[in-house]
């Protein structure tokens, strides 16, 4: 079949790197990602699915590979060469619709579960991740960084039964392909709820409005209670969608601790990137996951308060000073899995996801859909989303063969 692809190319990889800083598109010509013919993946074995592509995807990870600035940190956690996409809306052959919960966990591996009805990401070693499991499957974080499996950019993939939420006839494609990014925000949401334990009149900031930051102020609204959510957005048709999603205010990216300050009752101590609110924002989420914004972040939280750091980071500069100084807690919130809720209900994080996206009609945050053979313009419109007016970028494989 045709797909695209990554293999692993120092030069590739470097190429696009230099030409990411100034063009997208251009990274993405000389980058590792080609669109080529590629052998079909062997069935892993018994509780696999043959999924075939209808929407998939183009996430901030993503982008981050195909523009060449992805950490070294996951080069043990990926198999080369696979295809990417795992933000996937498909059809198994029984015509069956699902959406993909990506992470390739114990029961895909064939390894015994952390706990009974542990979902795919639960568990705290993942030992399972890094080796090449029992039934063949070789180490990969998820779907989309994996050779054995495939992923959503291609015709079709495998997936196992443990990583498959069957939606109805009443979602559209077009909401079922937020799910997933809709799920990464809402974990990262509820990670928020216990620094906010016993908290009167709880402020969360938002730092972010992308697919991912929107995600998390839904999340927020919808499954922390009386929390009020402050979003710094540097787009406007970002601030109108938060607003839209319930956000109480929100702000240009720059008058983000201005916000808070009202909101909070607080004072500024000093000025520039040297000034800090004497108290601020209970949590902040940092949807962004840059030395500024982890900086912004220092700046705008209280002391002993939480930042979320939803948004991927790589390497970055940054003076921890004020994390010592202010005893704030840094917490990353990567993926998804078993979650307890207020009330003490326990779910797991795409059942509130599917719940989620039908209750926003999370549909009106995809902006425009390619076929692979555009590829290069499709990631380029995921790349430059937020001066384009855009959020979330797919790719359409309804019509492939």
């Amino acid at each position: 079949m045709k797909a695209l692809q990554i293999r692993r190319s120092v030069i590739k990889f470097g190429a696009a790197r230099i030409l990411g800083a100034v063009s997208p598109s251009g990274a993405t010509k000389v980058g590792p990602l080609e669109l080529r013919h590629v052998d079909d993946p062997d069935c892993p074995g018994d509780r696999w699915h043959r999924v075939r592509t209808r929407l998939a995807g183009i996430c901030g990870s993503d982008l981050s590979l195909v523009g060449g600035h992805a950490s070294t940190y996951f080069d043990d956690w990926v198999s080369f060469p696979f295809v990417p996409g795992h933000e996937v809306v498909g059809e198994l052959e029984s015509g069956e619709r699902i959406v993909l919960e990506p992470v390739l966990g114990h029961a895909a591996r064939h390894t015994p579960l952390p706990f009974d009805g542990a979902r795919p990401a639960d568990g705290d070693d993942y030992a399972h991740l890094t080796t090449t499991s029992p039934n063949g499957i070789e180490p990969a974080i998820q779907t989309g960084f994996c050779c054995s499996t495939g992923g959503g950019w291609a015709p079709w993939f495998w997936a196992h039964e443990s990583q498959l939420h069957r939606i109805d006839d009443s979602m559209p494609d077009e909401r079922a392909v937020l799910v997933e990014p809709f799920a990464g925000g809402i974990h990262a949401a509820l990670m928020a709820a216990p620094a906010l334990a016993g908290v009167s009149d709880p402020v969360v900031a938002v730092l972010g409005a992308g697919t991912m930051g929107l995600a998390a102020v839904a999340g927020l609204k919808r499954y922390v209670p009386g929390v009020r959510v402050i979003v710094g957005a540097r787009y406007p048709h970002q601030r109108a969608i938060a607003l839209a999603l319930g956000a109480d205010v929100a702000v240009a990216a720059s008058e983000l601790d201005r916000a808070v300050r009202r909101e909070a009752g607080c004072h500024m101590i000093g000025t520039g990137e040297s000034g800090a609110l004497s108290g601020g924002a209970h949590v902040t989420i940092d949807a962004v996951g840059s030395s500024a914004s982890i900086a912004d972040c220092l700046r705008v939280t209280r002391p002993r308060g939480r930042i979320v750091l939803l948004g991927m980071p790589a390497q970055i500069d940054l003076d921890l000073t004020g994390l010592w100084h202010r005893e704030i807690e840094l917490k990353g919130a990567y993926t998804y899995g078993t979650e307890t809720l207020d009330d003490g209900t326990v779910t797991n994080t795409f059942d509130l996801a599917i719940e989620t996206v039908n209750a926003v009609q999370a549909e009106q945050l995809l902006t425009a859909t390619y076929p692979l053979a555009d590829h290069v313009e499709a990631i380029d419109h995921a790349a430059t989303a937020g001066r384009r007016g855009a959020v979330k970028i797919a790719f359409d494989l309804r019509d492939a063969t």
